[in-house]
């Protein structure tokens, strides 16, 4: 293994611990971390998004390679991936998932590994445009990759 994929390693497997710690109740908080790319917009307005809504947030711009190692760790589907991924609570959250959802997921605790909002739909947050939003699904999926869809968001 070559350094590149000794580090890239390092990292998936912290960004996984962390995941795993938080599952296990170390923290109370409302709180995610969050692994994007360095130059997506989308991804900076998403986390203003959850800071506003009261989630801390610790962001993390990563390589694109990095960012396929989390959320391959975290469990998300690949017919489900979009821009980014938030770890918290031991759950990920893929994409542009409101806010309230997230926080609905790490107060309830249902028995998912997370939310995914697939691609980048007009509207959802990080994504507004003036008036303009579509309708779009925010899917639930487990370990095993089975998904469904968990909300419905005109």
């Amino acid at each position: 293994m070559n350094r590149r994929g000794w580090f890239q390693m390092t990292i998936a497997g912290l960004a996984t611990s962390a995941f795993t710690r938080r599952a296990l109740g170390a923290s109370s908080a409302l709180q995610v971390t969050v692994y994007k790319s360095p130059t997506c917009g989308c991804c900076a307005n998403w986390v203003k998004h959850m800071k506003t809504n009261g989630v801390t947030v610790e962001a993390h711009d990563v390589s694109d390679d990095m960012l396929d190692q989390v959320k391959t760790t975290a469990g998300v589907p690949a017919t489900l991936r979009s821009c980014h991924i938030a770890l918290g609570g031991g759950y990920a959250f893929e994409g542009h998932v409101p806010a309230d959802l997230v926080k609905k997921v790490m107060t309830t605790k249902p028995k998912l590994a997370g939310l995914a909002v697939p691609g980048m739909p007009v509207g959802s947050p990080g994504m507004e445009m003036a008036g303009q939003a579509d309708s779009y699904q925010v899917m639930a999926f487990d370990r095993q990759g089975k998904s469904w869809v968990y909300e419905k968001r005109a």
